[in-house]
This record gives C-alpha cells, structure tokens and sequence, in this order.
C-alpha cells in the first residue's frame, strides 16, 4: 500500500538523499557527481520533507521551507513581485524538491505527493507553494495545479520553471480528481447517512406552524422514551449550551453543590458554574481514573449539598462514570443530580429516571448534525427572571416554541432516532467497540480508562509520537487537536460515523503498516 508521512528519522533521511542524487544528479544533470550517491539539500535542515512510501519503501519525496530568502529569491528578485493576487492570500512557502523513485513512476506518487503537501501546507497556514520545476515534467506539474509565474531559469541541461501552486489551483487540477478518501474517527462533526442528508433537503416549514409543532412532539416522545426522564426541553444550540441551561436552573435553586471531575468536561463544568457564581466544592480526580464513591459519600453525609453536578460519559478521556452508583448516593442523602451525557446519550441505553437534570444533542452518537441540545428533568420547570431569556426552559413548556428553530434540524433527528428501535444502533456502536478493543489489545495499547463506552477511545501513543499526525497525512483523521488531548499527549478514536467499518479495516491495515515500518526503521 501506498502512504503517506513527514520524514524524521535519520535512515528517512538517508532515503531521502539517495533519491536526491539519482533525481537532481544522475538524471537531471543540476549537481555534480558525488561519490557517495547521496545528495543533501542545501536546506535541508530548515526543510519539512513529505514522503511517499510503498510499503516499507521510499517510493517519493517533496520537501519544503518556508524561511527567506528562497532560492527563487535569488535567481528572480522577490517572488511576490511575480506572484498572481490569489497566491498572496496566507503564508508563502517553497517546493524544493519533488522526485519520485522511477520503480514507482505511475503517476499515482505524484498525485499522492501533491495531496500531502497540498494539506499539510493549507494546515499550517500556507496559502500557497513556489517551486523551481523541470521543462521535461512540466506537463506533469500543470496537472498537479502548479502554472508558471515567470520565464525559466537555469542552464540548457538543467532548465527550470518558476510555477506556483495555490490550494484553489490544485483543487482544479487532474490530480485533485484522484485524491485519496478521508475517514473520520472524530467524535463530532458527525458524517450523515444519506436519509439525514435528504431530512435537510426536504421543504423548511415554520416552527410557528402545527406541521412544526406535531413533528417536535414525535421527537420529544421519542427522547423521553429513551431517556426514561419526565420532560424534555430542545434548544437550538452546541452541547455546552444545554449544560449552561442545567447550569441556569441549579442557580435559581440559590443552594450550595458539589462538582464531581475526572476530565476536561467536568473542568469545564466547573468553569461554567463559576461564570454563574454558583456555591459549590469540587471533587476532583485523576483523569482516566474512576469516582473514588466513598470518598463523595463521605461529603454528601456532612449535608452541606442540595445538588451534585457531574459529566456520565467524559469525552476526554473515554471514561463512563458510574450513572447509577451516583443516582443512589444521591438519593440516600436527598440531594439532586445533574448530568451532563452529552457524549453518553444515544452511545448506550440508560435510564434518566433518577436525575433531576441532564443533558444531551442531536450531533454526536445519534449522528444527525450538530445544533439541537436537549435537557432531560424530571420535574416541572417554570420561567424564571434571574436566567436569561434563551436559556430560561421555563419558557418552553406547555407545548410554546419560544424561539426560532430550524424545521429541518427537527425532521434530521426524527429520523436519526428512527434507528434507535429495537435497539439496532445500539447493537450497531456496540459491536464497533469490540472491534476497537480488539484491535488495541493486538497492538498491547493501553487505553487511559478501562471504563469505556461505545463513542470514543483514549490513549497516549508513547511510542509513535506523530502517528495521529502522519495517519492524517494517509487520509485518516484521529481527534488529537483540542487543547486538552494537545496538552495530555492524548489521541482518540470514535466509532460513531457512518462509515466506520470500512474506515477500520483500512485503517488497521495502514496501522501494522505503520508500526512495521517504524520497527524497521
């Protein structure tokens, strides 16, 4: 198989500088012979180099650098001076090198080569790539998206072109026409199934209208029907807004709580609660680690808490805490329980029945587009002056839509609950987490909690440091930007898009791959 992944090892290197001199040495006569038939670039410690390879092979490279001056630079004067306006537009970087091995002379290198760098620069903030290019490849690189910008440069044997290459540019290009699918593992933005995709299509009715108003009541019989809870109140917005709405009616309550956490959403909480100037304690423990129960039950016997807040499933970490340990500590000391589930609701079946509040949305495990959130209570909320008006559920009830909500975000969830009957998604994301286990248990990885749950997995790759980030440059997208798995030296996989089975199987394949080659190498 063919992949992709940035060089960093010396042996890479090595590579890198074979190829070098059979490409801009023995067949593009533009350096002298060298007899140890290897060739560094001049730049070669201030280049990132992209490289193609075939199994455990070297099969391409392409190298660029962004600091001045570039060697374009010195044969033309400033490029920008040359450049076309739409080439202005970020970051400007230089193409040093592009060779491919001339076993794998197929054009498929090239193409894989130029989506690398064609990504991998447009993450980092460059809008655009110059490079010096052979006359005799010059057809290969209009097809890759680069168009001349200047007249060539050179000798007579080693003639070049100063061409440019914008994302726009390489987006048109014959090459774009081939690029490699992508596979998502992110826990949200989910991808739609088709039958979501046309719940958007379908004619947007007003949310003042009956139509509007029978087809909210269908979907709100279905949550409750799922969540087991008494009412369930819908806004129009991100998970964090449901959670600010829990937050909004434990502040009416004007009593002291206590902020159980073990991840960056249970950081968050609390954070939120202290926006609100909420009295609270917090309990706080390791990340990945379960609730010490006996510890909180010591706190909730003191009786100096009417209301416990605390996230079921951690997105951060993967860990599900225990919902119904905690349900019964808080009821033996009489206080409330509020629960964040937005990445637990719709991953698997539990019961909200013993909470006093909770919350949920349309756009992770239930898989319809992210925008509608829920909270679940199972008491009867009414209006109150001390919360702002959008995020007042009081508002709501007694069948008033008091805000604008999109009639078609509505009809996607109905039908993304549609396959919640009988338990077949369940049953679907269910199955998705053996496979995962399984394959983590093949390649001795430890996941940060053993506690997981059908929706997303944690662990620290201490060994293969860049896997998220080279599996990205092969068109699989692992979740390790957010801040949290950034500063931890985390990395996550979610099972919940539509496509996961033939992700995984690719993706697996790409990982033995992967860590033969770095056993080799």
């Amino acid at each position: 198989m063919y992949w992709c992944k940035i060089a960093r090892t010396e042996k890479e290197f090595e590579a890198i500088a074979r190829l070098n001199y059979e490409t801009f040495v023995e067949e593009i006569p533009q350096h002298e012979p060298d007899p140890s038939g290897m060739r560094v670039d001049a730049f070669h410690h201030e280049n990132v180099y992209v490289i193609v390879l075939k199994d455990q092979e070297l099969a391409g490279m392409v190298a660029f650098r962004a600091a001045r001056p570039f060697s374009l630079d010195l044969k033309l004067g400033l490029v920008e001076e040359f450049l076309p306006k739409d080439a202005l537009n970020g970051l400007l970087c230089e193409v040093r090198l592009m060779a491919v091995d001339k076993a794998h002379r197929n054009g498929r290198v090239f193409y894989y080569l130029a989506r690398a760098l064609s990504d991998y620069a447009y993450e980092n903030g460059y809008g655009a790539a110059v490079i010096s290019g052979t006359v005799r490849e010059q057809k290969l690189y209009n097809q890759l998206g680069f168009e001349p910008f200047a007249d060539p440069v050179g000798t007579e044997e080693a003639k070049f072109i100063p061409m440019v290459l914008t994302r726009d540019r390489f987006d048109l290009s014959v090459a774009a026409r081939f690029k490699q699918k992508r596979y998502s593992f992110y826990p949200g933005p989910v991808q739609q199934s088709e039958a979501i995709q046309q719940a958007f299509s379908v004619r947007p009715v007003s949310h003042r209208t009956h139509e509007f108003k029978v087809m909210l009541e269908r979907v709100k019989k279905d949550l409750l029907s799922m969540s087991g809870a008494t009412y369930a109140h819908l806004l129009l917005g991100s998970g964090t807004l449901a959670n600010e709405a829990m937050i909004a009616q434990i502040h009416v309550l004007g009593e002291n709580g206590l902020i159980v956490k073990n991840g960056a959403f249970g950081d968050r909480l609390e954070k939120q609660a202290e926006r609100w100037q909420l009295s609270f304690d917090v309990a706080t423990f390791e990340w990945g680690s379960s609730y010490n129960l006996a510890l909180i039950e010591e706190k909730l016997a003191t009786g100096a808490y009417s209301w416990l807040l605390m996230v079921h499933g951690e997105t951060s970490t993967g860990m599900l805490n225990s919902l119904e340990e905690m349900s019964i500590l808080c009821e033996r000391y009489n206080v409330l329980l509020c629960v964040d589930c937005v990445s637990s609701f719709g991953a698997l079946p539990f019961k909200m029945d013993s909470v006093y509040l909770a919350t949920g949305v349309s756009g992770k495990a239930i898989g319809t587009m992210s925008g509608l959130a829920f909270v679940f209570a199972n008491t009867e909320i009414t209006s109150s002056n001390n919360i702002p008006s959008y995020l007042d559920l009081g508002l709501s009830v007694n069948d008033v839509i008091p805000f604008t909500m999109p009639s078609q975000f509505v009809h996607s969830l109905e039908v993304a609950l549609k396959s919640y009957e009988n338990g077949v998604r369940y049953n679907l994301l269910y199955s998705r987490m053996q496979f995962i286990e399984e394959e983590v248990s093949k390649h001795g990885i430890e996941l940060l909690s053993d506690k997981h749950y059908s929706m997303i997995f944690t662990w620290t790759e201490e060994n293969y440091p860049y896997l998220a980030e080279d599996a990205r440059m092969s068109g699989f997208d692992l979740h390790y930007k957010s801040d949290y798995l950034i500063e931890k030296g985390l990395l996550q996989i979610s099972c919940i898009q539509p496509d996961f089975e033939d992700a995984w199987v690719k993706f697996t394949d790409w990982l033995d791959n992967y860590r033969l080659y770095h056993k080799v190498n």
